[in-house]
């Protein structure tokens, strides 16, 4: 028996009719998503566990109605729901139709699954992290004491980089930064692939940098699932610089935040750690200056007090010695008469004896005793050789002269 095309697909139909006749719940993940005057049609597939390998696809549409009651009932979250990459639970009635093929027409959508999906899967990622020692890795690294030169990755556009730039900027303390942007998008699927990206060029250039920033400025849970991969994390985990996070939410916390250094709730946050750090070494230089003035001033103060006893010592050991001095002096002014006294007898007495000797061996005396001497031309005769004949010479006695003249 041989069917037309049409005969078998209203087979099918009602078969699918008759099997499937109410709506169920499925479980999928959104793999296209398209819009268009407020409908919405989705590919959906499922992965293997071992290989992430199509195993089943199928597609499906939100008609405008539907859409509207899932807005109702769940607000602007059926919006985080539905992007591409997300598993989801649907509720959904099979429909086929001779020409178009098979659809799901999807009539509800459960957010409490894939919510819990997301943190099954953050649970499973916190324990490969710590059982792989990358939890309080990065902390482990030093800090420097100033922080100036940031590599900061955010969107260029994003409120939250603008709050942490003229936050810190606009500081009343006076500290200047040096922030360089890598940018990166906040949501979608290319947040995961464009910050590990960045990563890599500030790894590249790590010498310039002090610290690495990453901050986005909030959003809903299902935006933050992209700081929750594991690839991601680990490259966070195994920076060389230390890496502050600043995403934006206060209830929640990422596993990009146990992996960084410090985990900061918002941008102006990592502002406020990033100021308080140089002002605690601010403060730290004016402790050890206050601390080296008192230290300074105790010395200068002891010094003086050590000086004032020197001068007092000097003073009364110059005084002792003075007075020293006067009592020697007034021994010797009271002994100079007396010894000036036997000094001056003793010199008469050797001036005499002198005298007596200078009587005794001067020519007067010599010639008392009946010596003579001979000299010509006013000039005495020493020797005979000095004498010639016919010389006129003149002997000198005690009592007279007398002039003779040489023959021979």
């Amino acid at each position: 028996m041989t069917y037309t095309l049409h005969e078998l697909n209203e087979y099918i139909r009602r078969i699918l009719a008759l099997n499937l006749p109410e709506a169920i719940w499925i479980r999928a993940e959104i793999m296209q998503l398209n819009e268009a005057r407020g409908h919405y049609f989705i590919e959906l597939v499922q992965k293997s566990e071992q290989n992430d390998d199509i195993i089943a696809q199928v597609s499906a549409v939100i008609w405008q109605g539907a859409f509207r009651q899932m807005h109702s009932k769940i607000g602007r979250l059926i919006h985080e729901l539905l992007r591409e990459g997300i598993e989801v639970q649907l509720k959904a009635r099979v429909d086929f139709h001779e020409r178009y093929g098979l659809k799901l027409v999807i009539e509800d959508i459960d957010p409490a699954y894939t919510l819990g999906q997301l943190e099954m899967r953050r649970r499973q990622t916190l324990d490969t992290l710590q059982q792989e020692g990358r939890i309080g890795r990065n902390a482990a690294l030093p800090l420097p004491l100033v922080l100036q030169r940031i590599a900061v990755l955010s969107s260029a556009r994003a409120a939250g980089y603008q709050d942490f730039l003229q936050h810190l900027n606009g500081n009343s303390y006076g500290y200047q930064f040096d922030c360089q942007l890598f940018n990166i998008p906040v949501q979608g699927e290319a947040v995961e692939s464009d910050i590990l990206k960045q990563l890599k060029n500030v790894v590249r250039q790590k010498e310039r940098f002090d610290c690495v920033v990453i901050i986005r400025g909030g959003g809903s849970r299902l935006d933050l699932a992209a700081f929750d991969s594991l690839p991601l994390c680990r490259a966070v985990a195994e920076l060389p610089l230390p890496a502050l996070t600043g995403i934006g939410h206060e209830v929640d916390e990422t596993v990009l935040d146990r992996v960084a250094y410090a985990a900061l709730k918002t941008p102006t946050a990592v502002a406020d750690f990033l100021l308080h750090r140089n002002m605690m070494f601010e403060n730290t230089l004016l402790h050890y200056r206050q601390r080296t003035q008192t230290i300074v001033l105790q010395c200068v103060h002891n010094q003086k007090f050590v000086l004032q006893n020197k001068q007092q010592q000097l003073q009364m050991h110059i005084l002792r010695h003075i007075n020293e001095a006067k009592r020697v002096l007034e021994i010797v002014a009271a002994a100079i008469p007396r010894l000036s006294g036997f000094r001056i007898r003793a010199e008469e007495q050797r001036l005499a004896q002198y005298e007596r000797i200078i009587t005794l061996l001067g020519m007067n005396a010599t010639l008392q005793r009946g010596f003579t001497f001979t000299s010509k031309n006013g000039k005495i005769i020493h020797s005979a050789k000095d004498i010639t004949e016919n010389d006129i010479i003149k002997t000198h006695f005690y009592d007279g002269d007398i002039e003779s003249k040489v023959k021979k």
